[in-house]
């Protein structure tokens, strides 16, 4: 019975021990991902996606290796990066629905997301491509996709926006944006604004002629992969 209880005795500090370090390890692991996501944010939001594995370790303070324990290819850590403004999105989407005016929240939603875009070089890449396997940042997205489809529907009852617009347009008009925002850049600042402006127009009701039928959602989905197949 004593040797039972100065085993006892014993075996208690040392619990206590590897409870601290486990405690320390996942501290210093959650230290590491935070440098990681926020030296990738700053990479990407200056140079755009093209940023190297190598460099964001770099900018982090952090060896490769610890990067790819905490994100194993680029489109983990893309998600991760923008996981947050990609959660903006889907607020912007819910908050817009809130507007007693329909046409108004479209317009004020569809505005703040280019402008967004504009903002960030990554995040005017990455808002059109998706990460299947990224399960918080691609959340986020359906979430915000199914907030579009709302305000589109409610738009459209409001006999604001035209009758055969679908959601699926918006990605068009958000590829549409990457590209004037990415061959503009700082140089001519006032080039994507301009475009939304326009295409904003061309979506009001009861809008002129007949338009070529819409991409599936298959086909846009398609479309939305076209860089995650190589960017890993």
């Amino acid at each position: 019975m004593d040797g039972c209880l100065r085993l006892a005795a014993y075996t208690v500090p040392m619990a206590r021990t590897d409870v601290t370090k486990e405690r320390s390890l996942r501290a210093d692991a959650e230290q590491n991902r935070a440098r990681i996501v926020g030296a990738a944010q700053e990479l990407f939001a200056e140079h755009g996606i093209n940023v190297t594995m190598e460099e964001v370790a770099r900018r982090a303070g952090v060896g490769v290796a610890t990067l790819y324990r905490r994100f194993p290819t680029r489109s983990d850590l893309l998600a991760g990066a923008f996981e947050d403004k990609m959660r903006l999105f889907a607020d912007g989407a819910r908050r817009a629905l809130e507007d007693p005016d329909p046409w108004h929240g479209f317009c004020r939603f569809v505005t703040m997301l280019c402008a967004m875009q504009a903002d960030d070089r990554g995040f005017n890449d990455v808002l059109t491509m998706t990460f299947p396997k990224v399960t918080g940042f691609e959340s986020a997205r359906n979430e915000g996709y199914v907030a579009v489809a709302e305000l589109v529907r409610q738009a459209q009852d409001a006999g604001a926006l035209r009758k055969d617009f679908v959601p699926e347009d918006l990605i068009i008009l958000l590829m549409a944006n990457a590209g004037v925002v990415a061959a503009t850049g700082k140089v001519a600042p006032r080039s994507a604004p301009r475009l939304v402006g326009y295409l904003l127009q061309a979506f009001a009701a009861p809008g002129e002629d007949d338009l070529p039928p819409p991409p599936s959602y298959r086909q846009v989905t398609k479309a939305l992969l076209r860089f995650t197949d190589r960017i890993d």
